[in-house]
């Protein structure tokens, strides 16, 4: 499953053409995410967080620079990657079950299949009395959890994540917030996120990566590392501490300043 090493962007660009024109939406990115560890990119819209994502995930390709997951290069989509987005992705016609078991049955893992995992996460993703039900009869957030069960089902190397619980209301989305965390805790998952909300970054992430407005640019990286000292999902303590309304305040001064710059 895991391997030491993690994820790896080197140098990456991205340009577009438009009218006739070059368009440069990242330039020269470089950053490491370990093994094992929460990142999310964070800043402005249109700073080409969702770009970067979709080229880690191998569905876009650089216009230079490079990434590897492991040591592998990733040009391509493939397993050791595993994507939820933000738009609910279950099968209508298939029960919570068969969707999870979707990706191991269409790749021949009937090792997988017969040794449980599907229901294994299933449960994990607390929807074990909803195994036979359609994504019809599901919540929003019940069929995020379809989604996450489903592409971890498939022991991806990496999670990837596009603003997944952004259509969600508040009390759900931290519900999902807190469910995210303890099954990559326990499954010891790497996952890199997009988010556009900072309270949502700093208490998914283990490192974030701030990106300039356009071209984007790492423009900072941010270890929350105070957590560490603090009660496992502990939203409150977490909201109450110091460093996370110094960090908050830090992260908003960078969103002003980027909004400056654009204007």
């Amino acid at each position: 499953m895991l391997s030491a090493r993690g994820l790896s962007v080197s140098g990456i660009s991205k340009s577009f053409q438009s009218g006739g024109r070059t368009i440069l939406a990242l330039d020269d990115i470089s950053l490491s995410l370990p093994a094992g560890k929460v990142g999310v990119l964070l800043g402005p819209s249109g700073c080409g967080k969702s770009t970067l994502l979709r080229m880690i995930a191998g569905l876009e390709t650089p216009s230079g620079g490079g990434i590897t997951l492991n040591d592998r290069a990733v040009y391509r989509p493939a397993r050791d990657r595993g994507m939820v987005f933000q738009d609910y992705t279950s099968f209508p016609w298939l029960t919570v079950r068969d969707n999870v078991a979707y990706g191991l049955k269409i790749n021949g893992d009937s090792s997988a299949l017969n040794e449980g995992t599907v229901d294994h996460f299933i449960r994990a993703v607390g929807l074990d009395k909803f195994a036979d039900a359609y994504p019809h009869q599901l919540s929003g957030g019940m069929r995020q959890r379809v989604a996450i069960a489903r592409t971890l089902a498939n022991y991806p190397d990496l999670l990837l994540m596009d603003e997944p619980f952004g259509a969600l209301d508040p009390e759900t989305r931290w519900q999902m917030q807190d469910l995210l965390l303890s099954v990559v805790r326990k499954e010891r998952t790497t996952v890199m996120a997009v988010s556009h909300d900072i309270e949502e970054a700093l208490y998914l992430g283990d490192v974030v990566f701030f990106l300039s407005r356009h071209p984007g640019r790492l423009k900072e990286t941010l270890y929350p590392d105070f957590k560490a000292g603090l009660p496992e999902n502990d939203r409150e303590a977490f909201l109450q501490s110091d460093d996370y309304r110094r960090l908050d305040l830090h992260i908003r001064r960078l969103m002003r300043d980027e909004g400056r710059d654009a204007a």
